[in-house]
């Protein structure tokens, strides 16, 4: 079958399309005809080598579709169910047919998109796990230090809906979008403290990092507690830092709760561009460069 990938680490010099048979699914895996993946940074950071994995590789981490094939030790899943889920060791999605995780993977309903469903494993997945890995409780407030990307924008939706004030870092361009969502924009620079201090003046009691680097060191100080210090952007720094990497719960109960909120209209995963995946190489270039605003969804 048809495929994009990576031939070795590298750069994108080193994707490309691969010919490479129909996997066969093993104890606890289904096997989909896809209809969508999503594309995350975590697919160009695997091909320049950040998760260990050398290639050759197909990349993507999460597919929404048809299941074709049934392995061993499956339960709730039969052959022709429209299904949503990831994928084993974070490859494989970005193919005509992929292999997905049992235990990551839910039924998808009609009043759900499989463009949608799709990209709910890896960004909104993590945005619900972080807020459980912070317990907050409604009325308390939480900053979100990159609201405006993939991952921002569902926790942001979360968090408003269990009661929880958000104050969203973001760039200027993306404040009308975070604000929609019912956050408290602010803007990344100097003054970004005095910034938050005025929109949050009783305090921030946790802290939610999507960039990492200076800007998460920036942050950590507005909370005391270092276990409401979190971040997926920056797993070295935040660890010095006190902090930690969230939590994850990969689980059925997690990816069907969460398309259920899709369904309802309370959660809105922003799927912004849906390309063919002929145009994968140009897709991922888009996340890699930051130039997309939501979520980008490939379809074979």
């Amino acid at each position: 079958m048809r495929a994009y990938g990576f031939t070795e680490v590298g750069g994108p010099e080193k994707e490309g399309f691969l010919d490479v048979p129909v996997p066969d699914p093993g104890p606890g895996e289904l096997l989909v005809r896809v209809r969508a993946a999503g594309v995350n940074p975590g697919d160009w950071r695997l091909r320049e080598g950040s998760y260990g994995v050398l290639g050759p590789a197909v990349l993507g981490r999460e597919v929404a579709g048809t299941v074709t094939a049934v392995g061993s030790d499956v339960d709730g899943f039969s052959v022709g169910d429209e299904v949503f889920g990831g994928c084993p060791g974070m490859v494989g999605g970005w193919a005509e047919q992929a292999l997905v995780t049992a235990s990551f993977a839910a039924h998808r309903s009609d009043a759900v998109p499989p463009e949608m469903a799709a990209v709910l494993p890896v960004a909104a997945g993590t945005a619900h796990d972080a807020l459980r890995n912070l317990g907050l409780r409604a009325g308390a407030t939480l900053l979100v230090n990159g609201a405006g990307g993939g991952v921002g924008i569902p926790v942001v939706q979360l968090a408003r809906a269990w009661g929880i004030t958000v104050v969203g870092v973001a760039s200027p361009a993306k404040h009308d979008l975070v604000a929609g969502f019912g956050a408290i924009p602010v803007a990344y620079g100097d003054g970004l403290l005095d910034r938050v201090r005025a929109a949050a003046p009783g305090g921030v009691d946790a802290v939610f990092d999507l960039v990492g680097g200076e800007a998460l060191r920036t942050v950590a100080g507005l909370v005391a507690d270092r276990s409401k210090l979190l971040s997926v952007a920056d797993k070295p720094l935040v660890r010095e830092l006190g902090g930690r990497d969230v939590e994850r719960d990969r689980s059925t109960a997690v990816l069907t709760g969460l398309a259920e909120l899709v369904a309802s209209k309370a959660l809105d995963p922003r799927v912004t561009r849906v390309r063919p995946l002929d145009e994968a190489g140009e897709a991922l270039a888009e996340v890699e460069n930051g130039h997309v605003v939501g979520k980008v969804v490939l379809v074979p």
